[in-house]
């Protein structure tokens, strides 16, 4: 479960606990709380209207990062450890006790130092959070309130760049999620933050790392000229020149990954293309090769450069990687037509990336029903994964957070908070902490109804859960697995040595048992697959709702035709005319032309063509 934090807006419970009121007189905020030991209420203000200096609010160009009074962690004065639910925050208690210390002894304290503790706390708070709808923390709360000002935004963007550590697993997806939750920036805001590449700041790899992860944030969140206008020639030239020999690895990742997400409008694409060819040697290219380094994030930065040559900025004569790839072994692979819209996967089939802001699933192209079975991943990233087992029933949902291990039908270990999931509910395990160059083992006993994990050859506990579920599945699972932001790892079903085979059961590989044809080995890079989607003719007597099935029942009482049977069972009413259905009717052999209403009917005299969500053809709407 991908901790999804509720909206700030949306947050009854902080609501309730924290009221907002507005001062004329500071065009700010104030927070109030219930000190309820004296049953009055606590202040704590903070101007967010001048840039001047004001109260001890100063410049903090100069500064590299904050120590808060008398605490190493930088966290605020009186703040706790925990966070809201069972994840861990500030407490009512905790809040009341930083506002009194802050109103008396903190006045001095920048507000570059009070964003700089607020972003940490929710570091330390965010990897702790396993609830599904976790209360919000109070230092979200506290920092969407202080982004409602463009001049707050910008100083949590310089925050994010100075705080967030390089070695915090959880470091990038933390920019995206308190950016994400702050109010969409001004076209003002946004060129400010890219004039800071070229301001005298501190170079340092964590510098150079954040501010490509707000780059790349702002160029996917922003629609059109915002976009093309971000990418200056400094910004493009600053991103480019990452690319070098030399510069530090995270740096390099990032810069690409800022790069593809700018290329997701076409202008500029074609102008990071143009600039491209300007050089005598592609950097891509050079890039591409660390694909098989040891090195673990020299080996994402050569992944993410084929993604780009392959997707993005094409090179005439080069050939796409799926057609040198060789997959003669391979026999199984990640499904390219059962994963979620913006995983990224490997022209072999066997590697998986994540670079989307939601919660993105795939299952494999075998299934096992018996016996017991067993495969490895080779783990890149140690960020937040959920890898396991599902059947067809487990349901990727990605913007709501739910994946492998949200439901009856799967199971998954999260070597990063160190859980084992089930039906959306965590457990810890045992083991270790997983990290790049981990190799997680992943075991189902089909016959004696265990599961077992294990990292680095260490077993841990055997597992029952997965088959004591009421109505939860017994057969048909496959290997599956649930990616967070900015995380990579590389799958192996048996078509190389496993690295930790187990020694106390025998077990049968999926490469050992599973045949794909040659044409589903073919990965096609996703902008081929879309355009041969798009060529794809649909038979004359496919299911007028899936364009999948054939069109073989018949609906009473209008009679209305061109439906299957997966997708009539799942009607009340009947697409056509709203008509509630009485029963359905299994007809032979599917009518010459679907979905047509009976003689004499108000429909026989409308023709639409319809999507395969039952509404006007895009054609149509253009009309």
């Amino acid at each position: 479960m991908r901790h999804s934090i509720l909206p700030v807006q949306s947050v009854v419970q902080q609501a309730q606990r924290l009221n907002f009121i507005s001062c004329p007189s500071l065009q700010a905020r104030i927070f109030l709380s219930l000190d309820y030991r004296r049953s009055s209420p606590i202040a704590m203000g903070v101007c967010l209207c001048k840039d001047k200096v004001e109260e001890g609010f100063v410049d903090d160009s100069s500064r590299d990062s904050y120590v808060g009074n008398g605490s190493e962690t930088g966290r605020l004065p009186g703040s706790g450890g925990g966070g809201g639910g069972s994840g861990g925050g500030i407490s009512g208690g905790q809040i009341a006790h930083h506002i009194r210390n802050y109103s008396r002894s903190d006045r001095q304290a920048s507000l570059s130092d009070t964003v700089d503790a607020l972003v940490k706390e929710t570091l330390e708070i965010i990897g702790s959070i396993v609830d599904n709808e976790p209360e919000t923390p109070s230092s979200m709360v506290m920092l969407h309130d202080i982004t409602d000002k463009p001049s707050g935004w910008i100083q949590l963007v310089k925050s994010l760049i100075r705080v967030i550590p390089l070695d915090n697993p959880m470091g990038p997806s933390v920019i995206t999620l308190l950016l994400d939750d702050s109010p969409l920036p001004s076209k003002e805001s946004v060129l400010e933050v890219a004039d800071m590449i070229t301001r005298s700041i501190r170079r340092t790899p964590k510098r150079e790392r954040n501010m490509c992860i707000i780059l790349g944030f702002l160029a996917e969140r922003l629609a059109g000229p915002c976009s093309i206008s971000a990418l200056s020639e400094v910004t493009l030239g600053y991103l480019l020149g990452n690319l070098d020999e030399g510069i530090h690895p995270d740096v390099m990742l990032f810069s690409l990954i800022a790069l593809e997400k700018f290329a997701q409008t076409s202008e500029n694409k074609g102008t990071i293309r143009r600039k491209l060819a300007l050089y005598p040697d592609n950097p891509l290219l050079r890039l591409e090769r660390h694909i098989t380094s040891n090195d673990y994030t020299l080996r994402q930065v050569g992944f993410c450069a084929q993604w780009c040559l392959d997707n993005y900025f094409l090179i005439e004569g080069r050939q796409y990687s799926y057609e040198v790839a060789d997959v003669r072994n391979v026999n199984v692979m990640l499904n390219t037509r059962d994963v979620s819209e913006y995983l990224k996967i490997s022209a072999d089939g066997l590697t998986a990336r994540c670079d989307a802001y939601s919660f993105e699933s795939v299952r494999c192209t075998y299934q096992v029903n018996a016996g017991c079975w067993y495969y490895e991943v080779l783990i890149m990233t140690p960020g937040v994964m959920q890898i396991g087992w599902a059947t067809k029933d487990s349901n990727f949902l990605s913007h709501e957070g739910y994946g492998i291990g949200d439901d009856a039908y799967s199971i998954a270990f999260d070597g990063c908070r160190k859980l084992i999931w089930h039906k959306a509910k965590p457990m810890q395990h045992n083991l270790s902490v997983w990290s790049g160059g981990s190799v997680l083992g992943c075991l189902l006993d089909l016959d004696a109804r265990e599961v077992i994990f294990s990292l680095d050859g260490v077993d841990g506990e055997v597992l029952t859960q997965l088959f004591e579920s009421e109505g939860g599945a017994t057969d048909g699972f496959f290997a599956a697995a649930s990616f967070m932001s900015f995380q990579q790892c590389r799958f192996n079903f048996g078509s190389t040595p496993f690295v930790y085979p187990p020694k106390n059961r025998q077990f049968k590989s999926f490469n050992n048992h599973a045949v794909l044809s040659e044409q589903d080995k073919i990965v096609l890079p996703r902008h081929l697959f879309l355009e041969q989607l798009r060529k794809l003719s649909v038979r004359e007597d496919s299911c007028t709702l899936c364009f999948d099935m054939k069109a073989t029942v018949r609906i009473e009482p209008c009679q209305h035709r061109g439906f299957c049977t997966n997708c009539a069972a799942l009607l009340q009413f009947c697409p056509m005319c709203r008509a509630e259905i009485v029963s359905t009717v299994q007809e032979e052999t599917a009518p010459d032309a679907t979905a047509s209403p009976p003689e004499g009917s108000s429909e026989a005299n409308e023709t639409m063509e319809r999507t395969p969500n039952g509404g006007p053809d895009e054609r149509d709407k253009e009309q």
